[in-house]
């Protein structure tokens, strides 16, 4: 396991002045380099839809390399849009910007974005156990009864969602999909999807490591599909360690959620601007970053 280097530079603003940019979000700015985009992970984190004043060390490197060690091995499942994260590699225009870019950006394939989000759930836990509880069902599958939160399912489901441009995004039925952009694309992207996560879950199992859900972002590029985005990340998906896990309570997982519980203790009221956050939930948050790179990737 590499040793954690909370000295890193942390990076919360990412500028590239003399680079077009193609779109801002939480975590990642986006430049359009004409027919290849540029993606840019900075060290931001989001709690309850707000971005918190202090980033976390090593965030952005951890979901950068995470997503390439995915890409890597998803060929044969579909086409994906990672050219390549060495800035070497990287048009001239990068290169002034060389040593902001290093280790926290991935030069991709410009493509059409598929507005949905393909969600893929092999566990009963989040806003899906909320709505097991509510209406004995997820997203509109129906369930068996008597199931604990974080249960696994008896198998994994597909629960669509639209893109939101700002907060949360909206679950919507595969009907509703299939309306939004067509039978057959649906159909396509329940395939691929399924078949990614059914991939990334062994792989991950084989490691001690339970992918109790994710969601995945999909292009079209000449007709082709092609995965995009960030793939299998900690910020994706959920992940928990086998040796935790137990059903009938929401185990710990790999990403911010010690920034989510610290807040949530709290007395902020979850709207801007957010409380600062104490240096040991900073490095805690860091550690669970680093640990889920070193057991995925090593």
């Amino acid at each position: 396991m590499s040793s954690p280097n909370h000295t890193a530079q942390v990076l919360t603003n990412i500028n590239c002045p003399n680079l077009k940019l193609f779109k801002e979000g939480k975590v990642r700015s986006v430049f359009d380099l004409g027919e290849q985009l540029l993606i840019v992970a900075s060290d931001r984190v989001s709690a309850f839809d707000v971005i918190l004043n202090e980033g976390i060390p090593q965030k952005a490197a951890v979901l950068t390399q995470i997503s390439e060690f995915w890409f890597s091995q998803l060929g044969d499942i579909c086409e994906h849009h990672l050219i390549s994260t060495n800035v070497r590699d990287f048009p001239e225009e990068c290169q002034e910007y060389a040593e902001q870019l290093e280790g926290r950006s991935m030069l991709v394939k410009k493509t059409d974005l598929i507005e949905v989000e393909c969600v893929v759930r092999g566990y009963l836990v989040g806003s899906g156990w909320k709505d097991y509880q509510n209406t004995g069902k997820v997203c509109g599958h129906q369930l068996p009864e008597g199931l604990q939160l974080a249960d696994p399912l008896p198998e994994p489901i597909f629960t669509p969602a639209t893109k939101a441009t700002s907060g949360h995004d909206e679950n919507i039925s595969i009907d509703q999909m299939k309306t939004a952009i067509g039978e057959t694309l649906t159909n396509q992207l329940m395939d691929i999807s399924m078949k990614i996560y059914e991939y990334g879950r062994k792989t991950a199992e084989e490691k001690g490591i339970i992918l109790a859900d994710t969601k995945f972002e999909f292009g079209l590029l000449d007709g082709k599909i092609i995965l995009i985005d960030e793939v299998l990340t900690p910020d994706s998906s959920r992940y928990w360690a086998k040796s935790e896990y137990q059903p009938g309570i929401s185990p710990p997982s790999y990403d911010k959620q010690i920034v989510r519980d610290h807040l949530d203790q709290s007395d902020w009221n979850k709207q801007a601007p957010a409380p600062s956050l104490p240096e040991h939930i900073i490095t805690k948050a860091s550690d669970k970053y680093l640990e889920i790179q070193d057991l995925l990737v090593s």
